[in-house]
Formats: C-alpha cells, structure tokens, sequence
C-alpha cells in the first residue's frame, strides 16, 4: 500500500510539473485564411493578430512574460492586433497579482500599423473596468463595449463581455446596420455567436482557454461555455459563418496547462476567392 501511495505522489507531482511546464511554454502561432463577403475592391489582404486570455498574474505570465510575447507578436508584422479581454487575473494561487498598469504595460509595445483594439473579459470587470480601460488607454489601445471602430476598410464591432451579462448583440447590430464593408466581431466569450445575426460573418474570442486541460479518451472537464463543445477551440466553420477561439495565453484557476497548450492566431483577411476558370465558363 505504501508503494502505492508513493507511485500516486510521485504520479501526481509529475503531472503537475509537466502541467506547469505548459503553462510556461511560448505560444503556437496558429494561422488560417478567411475570405470574406463584401471585401472592399482593391483592398489587399490584411494580417490580424489575435491574442486572448492574458491573465497577467505570477507565477506563470509576469509582465516580462507578456513582454516577450509581444515581441513574438511584432515579429509576425501584423497590420492589426485585436485583444479579446481577460488581461489580468486574480487566481487564488497567484504568486504576485499585478496592478492594472503594470499588467497591461508591456501591450505598448505592440507594433501594427491599424492599431491595437480590445474588449473586455470577464476578469477584468471583476477587477477593475475604469482600471482595465485607464491602463489600455494609456497604452494606445482602443477598448470596444457594444460598439464599432473602422480600420482600413473593415468594420471592427466589439461585444463587452457575455459571461459577465454585459454584451449587447442588439446595439452591435444597430451599431453596423449602416454602415458598408466586411464585419469582424471580436467577442470576450464565444457564447455570443447564436445571438448574431448572419451579417457577422467573422467572430474572434478566447474564453474558454480550449479548456486549459484536456485528456486523453476523458478530453475537456470544462470550457466554461454554455454551448459545451461547441465553441470550445480553434477555427469553426458554421454555414458562411467563422468563428475563431483561441487557447488563449495566460492560465485561469491553476497555472498548468495539459493538451491545450498556450495560443495565438494570424489570420489572414481577404476577399472571396476568384471562380476557377471551369466555374467561370459555366
């Protein structure tokens, strides 16, 4: 019995380091092309960073942490970065909880020509949303709640958090009803896709964190989404519709990560693809 109890200590011990260690890990740099309806003519396409979930706390994401991250980001040459919410984090087994400034500091160095744009998870308003909005502002990033922004053709409509009752798909969709050109929706949560009507085509989220932990044959305990699996990672296609959720970059709960590992995503926007020329001939 005693070796027993020894195999499952030590058992466990390894699982949480090499959960820890996936924590620690650089972030995978997912990529994907998305064309999209009512592309501007002549527009070329543009190169959209998205990264979710920061969660700046100790031991695992330090403001150094991050500051590495974004020169990862810069690296890629993004003509715009989009930031879907959760910067901070307030996790019971935090080694250093960081102040709003000093959490969202190192997104200065961001570098894209469109700009940096962000919304609001569901962390941040438990912290502090005048914080989290003084510390982005500060740092030249322009934070949405229910609301649009135009960057070089495209309508960027952003959604306040849905986990937290605060995202409001009816004044989004009033707030892109007149205006022309290709939507993307950068959402905290996932779970405000079946509220959206078919004019976003585009939805950009994190969240979920693909789940923080997912096993073998067991897969995902939790994504805390109200629609399961669902919306629970990467690229989904729905009808004409795309849905990108990323893994996210920082930890909730616990520092450790187990088959989800940290991510960030490059998305390449263009127009549809010309018919081929059989199609064509038709």
């Amino acid at each position: 019995m005693k070796r027993i109890l020894l195999f499952g200590l030590f058992l466990g011990l390894a699982l949480a380091g090499y959960g820890y260690w996936g924590a620690l890990r650089d972030p995978i740099v997912r990529r994907a092309t998305v064309e999209m309806a009512d592309w501007p003519k002549g527009q070329a396409p543009l190169h959209v960073a998205l990264l979710s979930d920061l969660h700046v706390a100790g031991p695992d994401m330090p403001p150094e942490q991050l500051a590495r991250i974004v020169t990862q980001v810069n690296a890629l040459k993004p003509d715009l970065v989009l930031i879907a919410g959760d910067l901070v984090s307030d996790k019971r087994v935090s080694t250093h909880r960081y102040s709003e400034a000093e959490a969202v500091a190192p997104l200065g160095g961001l570098r894209a020509r469109l700009g940096v744009v962000a919304v609001l998870g569901n962390h941040d308003h438990w912290r502090s949303t005048a914080g989290i909005h003084r510390a982005l502002k500060a740092n030249h990033v322009t934070v949405l709640s229910n609301s649009v922004t135009r960057r070089a053709g495209l309508i960027l409509a952003g959604a306040d958090d849905d986990f937290t009752g605060r995202a409001d798909p009816a004044a989004l969709a009033q707030a892109v009803a007149p205006l022309k050109g290709p939507v993307v929706t950068l959402s905290h949560s996932p779970d405000i896709v079946p509220q959206l009507a078919g004019r976003f085509g585009l939805i950009l989220a994190g969240h979920t964190h693909c789940g923080q932990i997912a096993l073998p044959l067991i897969g995902r305990p939790a994504t805390m989404s109200r629609h399961g699996d669902r919306f629970a990672c990467g690229l989904i296609r729905e009808g004409g519709r795309t849905i990108v959720v990323s893994a996210g970059l920082g930890t909730s709960l616990l520092p450790v990560r187990i088959g989800a590992p940290p991510d960030l995503w490059l998305l390449t926007l263009t127009g549809p693809a010309a018919p081929t020329t059989a199609a064509a001939a038709r």
